[in-house]
């Protein structure tokens, strides 16, 4: 019951930041953090079943995830306000990074 309980309270924080991170960032590692952070659920539930030692590490890879995408939504967020008001666009380095830092997600 606490599983399915926790998963449910954390969803609308991962929609949140996964369409945040997607649409002012890059799609495509907001999309591989996203499946990513699904398995890793999945991981915490199953973790449940048995002992809760077990579930901890899947609750902290998904909140590594969930940070990643987070500062996804922030970087797009800072690039949008530059571009706004000083003309600079640092859209291209910012998805090279993300590109090159997503793999990274795979760490446990």
């Amino acid at each position: 019951f606490h599983s399915s309980q926790n998963c449910g309270h954390t969803y609308p924080t991962f929609l949140a930041v996964l369409w945040c991170a997607g649409l002012l960032c890059s799609q495509a590692p907001a999309a591989f953090a996203g499946l990513m952070y699904l398995f890793v659920r999945q991981k915490y539930f199953v973790g449940y079943l048995g002992e809760r030692t077990q579930s901890t590490p899947g609750y902290l890879f998904g909140k590594r995830i969930i940070l990643f995408l987070f500062l996804m939504s922030v970087a797009g967020i800072l690039n949008y306000y530059l571009v706004f008001f000083f003309g600079s666009d640092f859209e291209i380095h910012i998805k090279t990074i993300t590109s090159a830092i997503s793999p990274l997600l795979l760490i446990p």
